[in-house]
């Protein structure tokens, strides 16, 4: 069985559990901020385990399931919880969830993130949109023969495609109008910042020096995930809003070590923020995504 055939299976066993929900915005938990899918209407849910050539989450803080149903009155799908490649995942193991959202008809993606702070003013449990990423993992998803029949649009799943705007700019204005309505607070201020996050392979947190030289490089935020996503969804034609919580400030630049413990507390501290942004986002992005639908000839 092709890998093409796996996400197909893997999708049509997820669409038998979901009936006539036909989301089209989906939503990636990160670590610590699971407890958001609590906010979803009428869920259904469906454990990884379940789901056809699914790959299983083995981090702590990461439940592992797929919940769909209704945030804000709009139809979401929500993975509470995603795989990384220090899990031992190959890349196309890692991306092989986002391209079973492809196959389920998403056509804009929410992926969330727990961050270590790089730039100076960043605070713990500040929540940042992601303008741009910074790839420092050592491989792309993609490499391998290319599998055009993944385009959610015409135009999509070419071999070379343009990542100019990973991170969509619409969708960041969206944000920004939620956050302001939520009044997530910041320190100027109620308008959330924006960043560029870059993305180690992990699992070991980033040293004094590393974090110096990606502060060169013009990185704001450290994690170890949302890049692939990103890469594939874009792949795919997907729009991709990034949205990072900072749970640490990246080494050198704390008083205490880094811990995964840390990073779960303080995603737990601010998930019930996340949770009334995102129940204000989701159906803005549903609408602006029926409006372009609508306008097709």
């Amino acid at each position: 069985m092709t890998y093409y055939d796996q996400v197909a299976e893997a999708a049509a066993f997820v669409q038998s559990r979901l009936g006539a929900l036909a989301p089209r915005v989906g939503i990636v938990l990160g670590s610590g901020l699971g407890a958001v899918a609590n906010a979803i209407a009428d869920p259904v849910v469906v454990p990884y385990g379940e789901i056809p050539h699914f790959p299983q989450s083995t981090v702590v803080g990461h439940a592992g399931q797929m919940v769909a149903g209704s945030l804000g009155g709009a139809p979401v799908v929500i993975l509470q919880g995603r795989v990384h490649s220090y899990e031992g995942y190959a890349p196309r193991e890692v991306t092989f969830p986002m391209r079973v959202l492809g196959a389920l008809g998403v056509r804009a993606v929410v992926l969330t993130n727990a961050s270590g702070g790089i730039a100076q003013g960043l605070h713990v449990g500040q929540l940042v949109l992601l303008a741009d990423h910074i790839n420092m993992m050592g491989w792309n998803p993609l490499t391998g023969p290319n599998e055009p029949r993944f385009a959610a649009k015409p135009g999509a799943g070419l071999r070379f495609f343009d990542m100019t705007e990973a991170y969509s700019k619409a969708l960041r204005a969206l944000a920004a109008e939620a956050a302001r309505e939520e009044r997530i607070p910041v320190a100027d201020g109620f308008d959330l910042a924006e960043g560029v996050y870059l993305a180690t392979p992990g699992p070991s947190f980033e040293t004094p020096a590393e974090i110096r030289a990606f502060r060169t490089l013009g990185a704001t935020l450290v994690g170890m995930s949302t890049v692939p996503e990103t890469i594939v969804a874009r792949h795919m034609g997907i729009e991709v809003l990034g949205i990072s919580c900072v749970t640490n400030l990246a080494a050198g630049l704390g008083a205490t070590p880094l811990s995964h413990l840390e990073v779960q507390e303080t995603g737990r501290m601010v998930e019930q923020r996340l949770a009334g942004l995102l129940k204000r986002l989701a159906p803005r992005i549903a609408a602006k995504l029926e409006k372009e639908e609508s306008a097709k000839p």
